[in-house]
């Protein structure tokens, strides 16, 4: 009997837990995430640039805030709009303790960058 009632109590709670435990899309290919060439390329500079301060799938950042649905919020961390145009602004010229880009990206790479962050 006590089995039976600690099963029905515990079970639920195991399926709430390992419905959080969804897959890690960082870990997956190009091609499981679904990214075309230009979007795989962004990906590329991402993990070479940015990964180290902001994790890409997360609203939990590194150094820096997360970047998971970016584009999907009215505004940045920073309170500026969440658009192209600022989040070029913000990777070009930098913003508190993130450093300028500046010119180190050429306007294709900006623009696969910015690709990219659109599919987080």
């Amino acid at each position: 009997m006590k089995r039976r009632i600690l099963t029905s109590l515990c079970l639920p709670l195991l399926l709430v837990l390992a419905a959080g435990c969804g897959r890690d899309p960082s870990t997956e290919t190009d091609a499981q995430l679904g990214l075309n060439a230009q979007q795989a390329a962004g990906r590329r500079i991402y993990n070479l640039r940015c990964a180290g301060c902001h994790k890409a799938y997360s609203s939990r950042g590194l150094q820096g805030p997360g970047l998971k649905h970016l584009f999907r919020k009215k505004y940045m961390p920073s309170g500026l709009p969440a658009n192209d145009r600022f989040v070029e602004r913000t990777i070009v010229n930098g913003r508190g303790m993130m450093p300028a880009a500046g010119y180190t990206l050429s306007d294709e790479e900006l623009r696969d960058l910015l690709a990219y962050l659109h599919t987080l």
